[in-house]
């Protein structure tokens, strides 16, 4: 497993704020929000099944520099106090050619209130391919907050069908250091109505395997997820 000690990576993250923070008089600001009857990361519910409302901030420069902070409400068993997740994020993205396009970015997950340290580090790549089609690549070595390296992969792809409607796809697998847990594939598969302007309407199933079960207990599986979200 390749990383960075912690506090390297956390300075990197600083020096990115930092060019962000520097670009902002030609930054754009956008944000998003959500409300989900499941919130699914990564093949496994983070609100034990039950719907959460989430939103987000990104703050970008005309350079590619961005850093963003998302929020939405969390619930785990056994409890452990979380009742939120704050992601904040810097990096980079840009096209290197016409039909390919890159982004670099140091992500921070942290969970307030919580009674164990649950708050970890991730540096993600993500390679896109017009828009369609996409290949994403997170390193951690404190993966989950559970103490060892993780590498997590996702192939995805976005295939539109007309002006309001699109089908999106994604088939992620998780390398977990082995004195963690075992290594586990998640599958969803999404259609998405643009209902008015920026408001959509989505419907996404997921499916993960066995060894996803014996991790996350009763939060992995099957399981269906309606939401409704916007930007803007």
């Amino acid at each position: 497993m390749v990383g960075k000690p912690l506090k390297q990576r956390l300075r990197c993250g600083a020096v990115l704020v930092g060019l962000v923070v520097t670009g902002a008089a030609s930054a754009a600001v956008e944000g998003n929000a959500t409300l989900t009857s499941d919130y699914v990361w990564r093949g496994s519910s983070q609100s034990d099944g039950d719907p959460a409302a989430q939103a987000g901030v990104k703050l970008s420069t005309t350079t590619g520099w961005y850093a963003s902070a998302w929020g939405s409400g969390v619930s785990f068993k056994p409890d452990n106090g979380a009742r939120s997740e704050f992601d904040l994020i810097a990096g980079w993205n840009g096209a290197v050619t016409p039909d390919w396009s890159v982004d670099v970015n140091l992500t921070r997950y942290l969970y307030p209130s919580t009674t164990v340290d649950l708050d970890w580090t991730e540096l993600n790549g993500t390679v896109t391919w017009r828009q369609r089609a996409w290949l994403q690549v997170g390193v951690s070595d404190n993966a989950l907050a559970g103490g060892h390296g993780g590498t997590y992969a996702q192939l995805g792809a976005r295939l539109p069908l007309g002006e309001q409607w699109r089908v999106e796809g994604a088939v992620g697998h998780y390398w977990l250091d082995s004195a963690q847990a075992d290594d586990y594939l998640h599958g969803q598969l999404s259609v998405v109505w643009r209902v008015h302007g920026p408001w959509e309407l989505r419907v996404t199933g997921h499916d993960t395997d066995g060894a996803a079960e014996r991790l996350f207990p009763g939060n992995a599986g099957s399981r269906v997820e309606f939401a409704v979200q916007t930007a803007f």
